[in-house]
Order: structure tokens, then sequence, then C-alpha cells
């Protein structure tokens, strides 16, 4: 075994790695982990119960390593771990884009910083510093600020100077920039095909704006950039991590891996094998744990690396350092958490935000609000993996709560795909003689949803229509409502839009 033959290189492997566990308490081989060299863990949903809980368990954590980085990839939005039994209480980026107003996007920030650092996280996996400029990305989407380099980079300094005035490090993520993709890396190799100028200007410059607002984690992408390597995707490429981060932008802190266990790199090379790639291509930390999240993963990166440091794969110049600018991030990260000043009372700055990201387009022969108690039909796609499926969304719960007369269905594709007459019977017949709301999410993405709108707003022109995901093509419906995001704050928020009661 590397624990007991090679002392030093197994502390150095373990410094390196941060994975996750199962379990709403400290596992034991954690514990013991942490009392080997291990330097960080990462938490998901399957860890939260409550916010007492999860301060029990970083606590617990803690106690082996008061300075152990504790990490969470908490976008808010659409993407959250900490509220992922009943949606974000704060809207994601693509709503703060959208209103456009960094003051905003800090003040947010700020609250999500004080809610992580009450429960003893001190690494986020956020924001999202890429420029969505592909409409149909299948898995930034409304994680991104938008579509344009300015307002995604105003806004990802924003957010970092928010959270981390809270005392919680940030990390930009994904380099060099995720958005104009149309493969998810948790299943596939995404393909960033612009040319060195055209990323330099668009791609970038959001990054830039990172490290100029004091980051210190930039997470790289498991997507292939031919501008700058033809053969290994950004994760596992020295040309873009030493060439174009380290040097060409001068970065110099914690890299940080996305998932290894995604497609995209353990498709090809195995887990074990592009995690030591990763480190030898110059990765500092190898993030794991989103769907292996066994001792027995953790055991066999481990052992990879010190077996790579013996055969001379990887140097072990190369994992010193790794492991050191760990530490370092470590030291520095625990100190934010303890400088930072004292954190305000809760507030409800995320619903305030979901309420100004809502936008209302009216067509001839609207009406708004609802004169009476409707019937709410969801089209529900299926989700990328950085979205947990089981996160509540949409409007039919807020809206019922307001007008308790409300009635809905919800229908998947497979749904559809199995009984034509599906829509008629439990869409527009319950509709009859009340009013109609149909709720989409990415519906330009998703074909199937995109006809099964086009056939209801055919049948029933009165409809009001609610996005929930990234608009785009036509504003169908006699109302079309936009909330740039699902989160249970923004179902309120356009709720209360239908309902009379903003």
């Amino acid at each position: 075994m590397a624990s007991t033959s090679h002392p030093h290189l197994t502390r150095l492997a373990n410094a390196v790695l941060q994975p996750g566990f199962v379990g709403t308490t400290a596992p034991d081989w954690v514990r013991r982990r942490i009392a080997d060299g291990l330097a960080s863990v990462v938490l998901f949903g399957r860890n939260i119960e409550s916010p007492e809980q999860v301060a029990a368990l970083t606590a617990a954590l803690r106690a082996e390593n008061p300075d152990l980085i504790v990490a969470i990839d908490e976008e808010a939005g659409d993407v959250t771990r900490i509220a992922a039994r009943t949606g974000a209480s704060w809207p994601g980026n693509l709503a703060l884009g959208a209103i456009d107003d960094v003051e905003l996007t800090e003040r947010v920030a700020r609250d999500i910083g004080r809610r992580l650092r009450e429960i003893g996280v001190s690494l986020d996996f956020a924001p999202s510093a890429d420029v969505n400029s592909n409409p149909m990305n299948p898995v930034i989407g409304v994680r991104s600020f938008g579509a344009g380099t300015d307002v995604v980079s105003r806004h990802t300094a924003a957010w970092i100077r928010g959270l981390q005035s809270a005392g919680v490090a940030a990390c930009a993520k994904h380099f060099p920039g995720h958005g104009d993709t149309n493969v998810d890396s948790h299943h596939g190799l995404p393909r960033f095909t612009a040319d060195a100028d055209d990323i330099a200007r668009t791609a970038l410059p959001p990054f830039t704006a990172a490290m100029e607002a004091g980051v210190r984690a930039v997470m790289t992408a498991h997507m292939l950039v031919p501008a700058y390597d033809t053969e290994l995707p950004a994760t596992l490429s020295p040309a873009i991590l030493g060439g174009v981060l380290r040097g060409q932008l001068g970065f110099g802190g914690l890299v940080v891996t996305d998932g290894i266990e995604m497609g995209a790199v353990s498709g090809p090379y195995g887990i074990a094998g592009a995690t030591v790639r990763a480190v030898a291509a110059g990765v500092d930390a190898v993030c794991v744990g989103g769907e292996n999240a066994e001792q027995a993963t953790a055991d066999e990166l481990r052992d990879a690396l010190v077996r790579a440091v013996l055969d001379g794969t990887l140097p072990e110049e190369r994992l010193t350092e790794a492991a050191e600018r760990v530490r370092e991030f470590a030291a520095w990260s625990a100190g934010l958490g303890r400088d930072a000043a004292p954190a305000p009372d809760a507030s409800d700055i995320g619903l305030v935000a979901a309420r100004r990201a809502v936008r209302v387009h009216s067509g001839s022969g609207a009406k708004l609000p609802l004169t009476a108690d409707p019937h709410v039909v969801e089209l529900s796609p299926t989700m990328s993996l950085a979205v947990d499926g089981a996160t509540p969304w949409g409007v039919a719960e807020p809206l019922r709560a307001l007008r308790p007369g409300t009635t809905s269905v919800r229908v998947c594709e497979a749904e559809l795909a199995g009984e034509a007459d599906l829509l008629d019977r439990v869409a527009l017949a319950p509709a009859t003689g009340r009013e109609l709301v149909v709720v989409v999410r990415d519906a330009a993405r998703h074909p199937w949803m995109s006809r099964a709108l086009t056939g209801l707003v055919s049948r029933r022109p009165d409809a009001l229509v609610v996005e929930m995901g990234v608009p785009a093509g036509d504003r169908v419906g006699a109302v079309h409502l936009t909330t740039y995001g699902a989160t249970r704050v923004s179902g309120i928020a356009v709720a209360e839009v239908l309902a009379g009661a903003a």
C-alpha cells in the first residue's frame, strides 16, 4: 500500500485530492485521511439536511485540521447544494446579469457567503465566469451572467467581491470559458473552436476581471480548445494551464479541476489516469466525489499519484508544488473567514433580486393579472447533472399559495412521446373556461418542448407563458414572462406578478 510504503508521497497525494463522501456526519475514513495530509473535502446535496447539521459536520472535520478547506458547489440559482431540497433563496447569474446592477450582485453574493460561512464552508466553486454565447449550450445556460463579455466580466468581479467580503473564498470557472459549447462535459468532450484572438477577446476577460477582484482559485473546463491544444482538454493541458492561465494571465493561485469523474476526461483516461494527467499538467487540486464518493475511489486516486511519481510519469517536484499551493490556499481561506466582518442578519435580498429580474412582454388581448384560478402546465426537461434533479422548481406551487384554487400538471418528454393526446387531456381540457399558464424551461433548446408550447398556444392564444430558462426565439403567448432561472424565489416572484401581488 502507498500509505505504508511511501508516507511522504502519500501525504502529498492526499493534499491534492478534494474528495466528497456519503453521509451527514464525518466518516471515519475521512477523519483518518485528514490526519494523513488530506487538506480539502467537498460537500454535496447528499451531505446536507439543515444548517445546524452541516455546521456540526464541518466543525467535526475541522477538529482534525482547523485550516481544512471545506468546499461546495453553491452557485445559488439553479445549481444549489445547500437548498437542493427546497430550491435556492437567490436567483442565479443570468437573472443578475439581466438586472445588470453590480451593487445588487455584490449584495446577493455577500448574502450567499454569509450563509456558507455560518455552516463552515470556506471555498465556493462559484461564480461561473463563462460567457454563454451559444444559447443552445446544454450545461451553462442560466449559470452564466449572460451572452456578453462585458456584463459577465462586471458581474463576475462583483460576485467575487461580495462572496469574499463575507469570508468565503470564490472560484472562477470554467477556464478558459465553457460558454460557446454544445456538449455537456458530464457526458462527452466539448470543443471550443474559436481562434486564439477570439478567445482572448470574448472568453478570457471575465477571468482577468476575477483575478483583479481578488480570486485565488480557478476551476478548469473539461473541453478541447484546439487554438491552444489540439489533443488534450484544458484540465489536462500544460499549454492551457501553464501557457495561458499561468503565463499569459499571470495567475498564481490554486488551480482545481471540475469533477474528475466527468465523462469528458474519465471516459478516455479513466478517473485515475485523468487525475495523474491533470496534476502533471499543472492542476493543484483534484475534485472528485460528485458521483464517485467511496473511500475506494479516494484510495485509488491517492495510490495512482504515488505510483506516477515512482514510475516517473509525475515529477515529485510538481506534486510537491501542488500540495504546497493547496496548503497556502487553505491558510489564506481560513484567515479570510476569521477576518471577515460580522455577517448581517438574514435578508430577503434574494427575493428582492428575483422580483427585479422578472420581465413581462404583453401581446394583443393580454390580460394580467389573472382574474381567476388558473390551470398551470409545466413542461419539464431532463436537467444536466450539474443541477440536482430533485430540486423543486416551477410556478404552480407558489401560485397556489396566492390563489389556492390553482390546478396544475407537470409533463416530461417521455410522457408526451408515449401518449399522443396527453396535452389535450391533462393540459387543455382542465383549462376549459379558465386561464391557462404554460411554464417552460429552456424551451428553445428542447425541440419537444418547443413543439408542445407551440401546440398549446395555437389552441389557446390567450395563454400566459413563463420561460424559466434562457429566453430565446419568439415570445409566444398573450403574455410572455421571463424569470432567467428556475429558483424557488424566481417562482415566487413570477407568481406574484401573475396573481397581481407584486
